[in-house]
């Protein structure tokens, strides 16, 4: 068996834990944007994936400009200290999924988000590939790292 980073194997944790991602996204003027969106990560390409409206402004935003940052953290606690709350910011680079990439997106997807299935018949949505370039992870107080494009798709591949 492999060994994988506790770090790493920390980070794997997170991303499996938490659905729900803040996406950061550039409009034509250049004014920064935030949405809120569910994400699975598809392991067999290595990425994030998200299932998005042609109706919101960050689907726009991603065909024009496809860098972008995605921050998933672990929620709050009530009474506990914010500034160390686990966290990672990645930046990606975001593809429409298309071919052998869409139907591997759309499993990952609704294995994530079964529910979803009916969304997947309109139009106006699609499955985006969110590849991961570079990032930081904050484990703890004074635990943190910046990260690769390879230790990212290490961590969005298949457990060792």
């Amino acid at each position: 068996m492999a060994h994988e980073p506790r770090l790493t194997t920390l980070l794997r944790e997170l991303l499996a834990a938490h659905r729900v991602a803040a996406l950061a996204t550039v409009d034509a003027d250049g004014a920064p944007g935030v949405s809120m969106v569910p994400f699975a990560v598809d392991p067999q390409q290595r990425c994030l994936v998200v299932h998005i409206s042609a109706l919101a402004p960050h689907t726009a935003q991603l065909q024009r400009e496809p860098r972008a940052a995605l921050l998933v953290a672990q929620s709050e606690t009530a009474g506990e200290p914010v500034h160390a709350l686990p966290r990672v910011s990645v930046q990606v680079l975001a593809h429409a999924a298309q071919g052998e990439a869409l139907a591997s997106a759309r499993a990952a997807y609704l294995a994530r988000f079964p529910e979803a299935e009916p969304m997947t018949a309109l139009p106006d949505f699609r499955f985006v590939c969110l590849h991961p370039q570079a990032g930081r992870q904050i484990v703890g107080f004074g635990a943190a790292r910046t990260l690769d494009a390879d230790t990212l798709r290490a961590a969005l591949g298949p457990a060792p």
